[in-house]
C-alpha cells in the first residue's frame, strides 16, 4: 500500500511539473503553417492551416511571429503582383483577421512591446542590388506607416530586449542597421566586412558582401548582438556601446539563423549547408559541440521561455518533407522530430501551457 501511494505521489507531481509548448512553423513551398505541440516527450502537428488566396500559385509563407499578448500571429507571403503581404491569424482559431501590402518579399519581422509596432523587412530576393527597406505596421489596424530605407536585402528583422531599437542586417550589402523603434529612422549603420573600417556610416554604393550576414540577435540582458556571416561562416560579436565588433567564431558551412537563451547560457546557430545545429557558450562564443538534425538544410531557430528547448526547423531538399527538431538544452541532443510540408523555415515560439 505504502509503495503504492509513492508511486501515486510522484505520478501526480510529474502531472503538476508537465509543461506543452507551442510553436509556429512555416512551410513555404506548400503555403502551410503547422501548429507544433510539443508535450516534454513528442512533438506532433496539432493544426495544418492553409494560407494564401491564390489557389493556382505558391505565395511563399516566409516570416512568421506572434504577438506579445499571444491573441495574434503574423505571417509574411513573400510573393504577389508585384509585393508581398502581411497577414494576421487569430491564435484562437488560426484564421485570418485582416491583410495588408507591404515591400518585395517580405521577410522576417517582430513587434515591439515599446510601441506595439510591427517592423518587417523587406528581402528584395529577386531586385537590382539597390538599398530596400523595413516596413513599420500598426498591427491594430493592420497599416503599414513608414518605409524606412537600409541596405541590400535585408533580413534578420529582431527587436531589442527593451523594446526601443530594431535590428536587422542586409545580405548583399554587408551591413548591420540599427533602427530607432520611436522615431522610425535608421541610428547607426555598420559594416560587417573584415579588414574595412567598421566606423564609417552607410554609403550609397552597393558592394557584393563577402560575409552576407543573414540573422541578428540582441543579447537577453547586455549591450551586445550577435551576427551570422552566412558566407564567411563565422559568428560576429558587436558591442553596442562602442558599436564595434569584438569578436569573429568560426562556424561550420552556412550559419543562417541565431538565438540566445533568455537564461544568457547559449547561442544557438543552425549552420543550414551541413543540416546541423551549433551550440557555444553565449558569455565567451566558446564552441561546445554541433547537433546533428534529422533532415536537410537547417533553418529557423525558437527557443523557448524557460530555455530548456530549442525548436528548429529544416527545409529538406527537392521532395523531401519539411522537419521540426526539438533539441533538449539539457542533454544537448535531438529528443523529438515530426515532418510538416515541404521548406520548413520561419518559426515562432507561441506558448508554454501547464
Amino acid at each position: 500500500m505504502k509503495n503504492t501511494l509513492v508511486f501515486i505521489y510522484l505520478l501526480s507531481i510529474n502531472f503538476l511539473l508537465s509543461q506543452d509548448y507551442y510553436v509556429y512553423v512555416t512551410a513555404e513551398s506548400e503555403d502551410e503553417v503547422s501548429l507544433i505541440k510539443f508535450d516534454g516527450e513528442d512533438a506532433y502537428e496539432k493544426e495544418k492551416i492553409q494560407v494564401g488566396i491564390m489557389k493556382t500559385e505558391i505565395e511563399g509563407p516566409h516570416g512568421i511571429t506572434v504577438g506579445p499578448d499571444g491573441k495574434y500571429w503574423y505571417l509574411s507571403l513573400a510573393h504577389g503582383n508585384p509585393f508581398g503581404s502581411l497577414v494576421k491569424y487569430s491564435t484562437e482559431s488560426n484564421r485570418p483577421v485582416s491583410k495588408t501590402k507591404l515591400g518585395l518579399f517580405p521577410a522576417t519581422m517582430e513587434i515591439s512591446p515599446v510601441t506595439g509596432l510591427l517592423y518587417c523587412v523587406n528581402f528584395d530576393l529577386h531586385g537590382d542590388m539597390k538599398p530596400s527597406s523595413v516596413s513599420v505596421v500598426d498591427p491594430d489596424t493592420m497599416t503599414e506607416i513608414k518605409k524606412i530605407t537600409t541596405g541590400s536585402m535585408p533580413h534578420g528583422s529582431r527587436i531589442s530586449p527593451d523594446g526601443l531599437f530594431q535590428y536587422s542586417v542586409a545580405m548583399m550589402s554587408g551591413e548591420l542597421f540599427e533602427v530607432d523603434a520611436l522615431s522610425l529612422k535608421v541610428n547607426r549603420v555598420l559594416n560587417l566586412e573584415p579588414m574595412m573600417h567598421n566606423d564609417h556610416s552607410h554609403s550609397s554604393m552597393m558592394m557584393h558582401s563577402s560575409v552576407e550576414p543573414t540573422w541578428v540577435i540582441h543579447h537577453p540582458s547586455d549591450n551586445f548582438v550577435y551576427v551570422a556571416g552566412n558566407a564567411s561562416n563565422e559568428i560576429i560579436k558587436i558591442d553596442l556601446k562602442s558599436w564595434k565588433i569584438i569578436k569573429r567564431v568560426k562556424t561550420g558551412k552556412g550559419p543562417y539563423n541565431l538565438d540566445v537563451s533568455k537564461d544568457g547560457k547559449y547561442l544557438i546557430a543552425t549552420i543550414k549547408g551541413e543540416g546541423k545545429t551549433g551550440v557555444w557558450r553565449l558569455d565567451d562564443l566558446s564552441f561546445i559541440m554541433n547537433i546533428k538534425n534529422s533532415g536537410s538544410v537547417s533553418h529557423g531557430i525558437a527557443i523557448s521561455p524557460d530555455s530548456k528547448y530549442a525548436f528548429i526547423s529544416l527545409e529538406g531538399r527537392g521532395g523531401e518533407p519539411g522537419i521540426v527538431d526539438v533539441i533538449s538544452l539539457d542533454k544537448l541532443e535531438v529528443v523529438s522530430s515530426v515532418e510538416i510540408g515541404k521548406q520548413a523555415g520561419g518559426i515562432a515560439f507561441w506558448k508554454m501551457e501547464d
